[in-house]
């Protein structure tokens, strides 16, 4: 199990980092992407914390624990410059809180996300042809999310990568804010196959959170 979009209560999850990481260790994930929502005021403290929990726990646990932030709600002008600086300060996973159908996010956030330098877009919601096209030049990852709202936009997603050749980006990702948000094998194939993949993408899926996983860790 890989999950590269969870919460802690640095930002509006339930659990401090370390007990995060113990229970995605209990559910038996091999990595879990610790991604706290942060702006332009938060981004420097809220990854420091993370960058020195996750170096003190990595050791003794289980869980492969990746220090990263979900960059969210802010004016899409300003995004590339709050991803270059989350990379300066040693982010090794940069995510964009993408256009969800449920929150207002300010209107050109995907396509000032697929310009610039993070990890994954997150919950992209009615992504245009025009961003999966960029997410394919800049090998950008999508992410199918099993978090309810969000989730309500994952056929649509399923279909235009399908459709433009670019599945190889697809991921699916709990988006946990608290332990019982960890997806298990079962749940994680149930949000595959709900959002429209066959079982023969749904497995294609499961190998692109390796690759994630690789070029992280490069």
């Amino acid at each position: 199990m890989l999950d590269f979009h969870t919460h802690t209560l640095l930002s509006d999850g339930a659990l401090l980092p370390a007990e995060h990481i113990q229970r995605a260790t209990g559910h038996g994930y091999l990595a879990v992407g610790i991604t706290d929502h942060v702006d332009s005021g938060t981004l420097e403290p809220v990854l420091r914390k993370l960058l020195k929990v996750c170096a003190d726990v990595s050791p003794y646990v289980a869980v492969q624990p990746i220090p990263g932030v979900e960059i969210t709600h802010v004016p899409p002008e300003i995004l590339p410059d709050l991803a270059e600086r989350a990379r300066q300060l040693g982010a090794q996973l940069v995510v964009a809180h993408g256009e969800t159908v449920v929150e207002p996010v300010p209107a050109g956030t995907n396509q000032a996300a697929l310009a610039c330098d993070v990890d994954l877009l997150a919950h992209p919601g009615l992504i245009t042809k025009e961003d999966v096209e960029a997410a394919i030049e800049r090998d950008i990852f999508l992410e199918i999310t099993a978090r309810r709202g969000h989730s309500l936009s994952n056929g649509h997603l399923v279909r235009m990568t399908r459709d433009l050749g670019a599945m190889h980006l697809l991921v699916i990702n709990s988006d946990a804010h608290s332990h019982t948000d960890f997806l298990t094998p079962e749940l994680e194939r149930i949000v595959g196959l709900g959002a429209g993949l066959s079982e023969q993408e749904f497995g294609s899926v499961l190998t692109n959170k390796a690759r994630l996983l690789e070029r992280i860790g490069e």
